[in-house]
């Protein structure tokens, strides 16, 4: 088990180098020069002189050639120093500090109520199957799949917000500062957060847990008198989670992902409206640190995953 752990671990470091290589390099195929492009029209009309453009660049290391502008960035990165914002003039790494516990807070919730809403609508819709609990949860589930995240929070937005007045429409408290106000703040952008993965948790869970009811040994444990509770919880339930655990690492990674959408149309000033507002400013520094922020958290995410493996499933075992 040891050495399968320091093998995933060089694979996720081998696919974090390739995974910062696009980043950057895509990054600068972008058309502009993002220097002029933030200067707007100081530069444009003569507003600042080539001799202080010069200088920005050297600076920001604008200068250098490509591959030693990389190099740079990622030996800063494995030291902690995620470069100075061009539209900020501050530290990534302060400005993704600032914003990433409202980021985590949201993306928490919302992860947890996607474990535990959809998995118990899936082993519930699985053990009850044919009856009106299944209807009602494949019924929803399909729902939640198809609907458009965005289009959710707008209709939210709308009806909670708006027209009945439940619910504030924008912003962000800390819920050190206001609780109640920080509640009524998160109903919206957490459950638009978890409504996808929810039901595809929810779908999933049902699919593998009628598939491990029909094994042998859950038809010999009902053969033996076992009570219902004790054979779902201590031999289906435990083997039916293992591709819901596999869902779950990918679904982590794309919570924080959709934090994107979500925080831009509730107005949160987490990480995902930090990108949102430095890719239409073109600050790389912030686009391609962020990028790579979220790419560690799911490549690592994966990693939890298939360690899990082996404590959930005892015939899985690596030398």
């Amino acid at each position: 088990m040891t050495t399968y752990i320091i093998r995933r671990l060089i694979i996720a470091l081998i696919i974090l180098i390739i995974v910062s290589l696009i980043v950057f390099f895509a990054i600068r195929l972008l058309p502009g020069d993002p220097l002029i492009i933030f200067l707007g029209q100081q530069a444009t009309q003569g507003g600042i002189s080539q001799a202080e453009l010069e200088h920005l660049r050297e600076l920001y290391g604008l200068n250098d050639p490509i591959m030693v502008q990389y190099g740079n960035w990622f030996w800063g990165i494995l030291h902690g120093d995620l470069g100075t914002s061009l539209y900020y003039h501050e530290d990534v790494g302060v400005l993704m500090g600032d914003r990433f516990p409202l980021t985590l807070h949201l993306g928490a919730l919302a992860f947890i109520i996607n474990i535990v809403v959809g998995v118990l609508m899936g082993v519930a819709a699985a053990i009850r199957r044919g009856t009106w609990i299944d209807s009602v949860t494949t019924t929803l589930a399909n729902i939640g799949v198809c609907i458009p995240v965005f289009w959710l929070a707008i209709l939210m937005i709308y009806l909670f917000g708006l027209k009945l007045s439940w619910l504030p429409i924008a912003g962000y408290t800390s819920p050190f500062k206001d609780f109640w106000l920080n509640t009524q703040q998160i109903v919206m952008p957490v459950f638009c957060m978890a409504i996808t993965m929810m039901a595809t948790t929810a779908r999933l869970s049902r699919s593998s847990m009628l598939e491990v009811t029909r094994q042998d040994y859950i038809r010999t444990a009902w053969s033996k008198g076992l009570r219902e509770r004790n054979i779902i919880m201590r031999h289906a339930l435990k083997n039916g989670l293992i591709p819901v655990i596999t869902l779950l690492g990918i679904g982590l990674g794309m919570v924080f992902a959709g934090s994107v959408f979500v925080e831009t149309i509730f107005a949160i000033p987490g990480v995902g409206r930090l990108l949102v507002t430095s890719i239409f400013a073109q600050d790389y520094v912030v686009i391609q640190s962020g990028t790579l922020v979220i790419a560690t958290i799911i490549i690592l995410s994966n990693l939890l995953v298939d360690i899990s493996y082996g404590w959930l499933d005892p015939r899985i075992r690596y030398g």
